[in-house]
Parts: C-alpha cells; sequence; structure tokens
C-alpha cells in the first residue's frame, strides 16, 4: 500500500468539506479562522480506514498491544487503526471532567499502548489519556493524529505521528481580531462565512 503524504491528506480533507474557513470557537476555548471538522471526512469509511491504515503503518514495528483514543472522534480512529494493526481498542470518556476508563475497559500493567486523537490544537485532551495509560502503568508507545494544527507546539514527550500538520493561527477570547471585527462565529457543519 502506498504511503499517505500530507498532500494526499489534505486532497481528502478537501474532497470532504472537511476543512472550514470562518469564526470558529474550538474546544480549547480559543479562537480560530480555520477549523477542521474531522467528521466531513470520518463518515467516509474508505478515507476512514485509509488515514488509520496509515497511522497504524507508521507504528507497525513498535509491538502496540492496545490502541487508546478519546470520545469521540478517537473511537473511530481507535477501532480502525487496532483493525489495522490487529489489536484491541478502546476510548476513554469524561466523568465528573476527568477522563477515564469505563464499561470494563482496561489497560493492564506492562501493555504497549497508542493513543489515537483526531484533530490536536494544544493537546489536552491527548495528554488527558496519556494520564490514564500512566496511571494504569501502561507503556505509552506514542501517539497518532489525523492532524496537528498546533504548529508543531504540542509535546507529549513521545515519538508523535500527525499525517498532516498546520499551522492555523488561534487567539484568546479576549484577544480575537475577529470578535474586534463583530465576524459572529461560523455554525460547524457548514461551510462558507
Amino acid at each position: 500500500m502506498a504511503i499517505l503524504e500530507e498532500k494526499d491528506v489534505m486532497k481528502m480533507l478537501e474532497e470532504t468539506s472537511a476543512v472550514m474557513h470562518g469564526h470558529f470557537l474550538l474546544t480549547s476555548g480559543l479562537h480560530s479562522p480555520m477549523y477542521v471538522e474531522k467528521f466531513n471526512v470520518l463518515q467516509h469509511p474508505k478515507y476512514t480506514e485509509r488515514l488509520c491504515q496509515e497511522i497504524a503503518r507508521r507504528y507497525a514495528n513498535d509491538n502496540v498491544e492496545l490502541v487508546v483514543g478519546p470520545m469521540t472522534g478517537g473511537i473511530l480512529l481507535a477501532h480502525e487503526v487496532g483493525k489495522a494493526l490487529g489489536t484491541r481498542a478502546i476510548f476513554t470518556e469524561r466523568v465528573d471532567g476527568k477522563m477515564t476508563l469505563r464499561r470494563g475497559f482496561q489497560i493492564p500493567k506492562g501493555t504497549r499502548v497508542l493513543v489515537v486523537e483526531d484533530i490536536v490544537t494544544t493537546g489536552g485532551s491527548v495528554k488527558e489519556v496519556v494520564e490514564v495509560v500512566k496511571e494504569s502503568e501502561g507503556e505509552l508507545v506514542g501517539v497518532g493524529l489525523l492532524v496537528d494544527r498546533s504548529g508543531g507546539k504540542v509535546d507529549f514527550g513521545v515519538r508523535t505521528e500527525a499525517l498532516l500538520h498546520l499551522s492555523v493561527e488561534t487567539f484568546q477570547p479576549d484577544a480575537c481580531p475577529l470578535c474586534a471585527k463583530g465576524i459572529e462565529f461560523t455554525k460547524r457543519g457548514r461551510t462558507g462565512k
């Protein structure tokens, strides 16, 4: 299977209208003129499978025993990467504001774990999942990302592979030039302004 390059990943995102422009409120609380609506691409199983096969390929020689992703987009990615690696795949959820394992999911001590996530801006969710792995005494092998939009600023202390790197400006709400211009937030799921 051919290696997916960044241009190939961007083409998939553009073909599915996953890359959006406007004024967005991100999960992190920051504002941004660009948003990647991951579910526009993840709703297509053939793209999801192909993207996850590429993440899996990058960790194929790392003896991954378990793939973990945070709810919601991370569930699909964990499942498909786990399938490609022939491993188990589980997900974490927030309970009372804390990322945790539920539904009988466990990370046995010493298990070699790959954490996957869809879009990273600040890396907060991934850091929470990494903490769950550490609390379970799992061995963190790496972090696989669909898109790193942090501009290379996130560091999880382990090899991190992103299929696409984007440097997109983000703004604190009180310093957002889009807010200063009176531009309303763009509703997710719609392209354009």
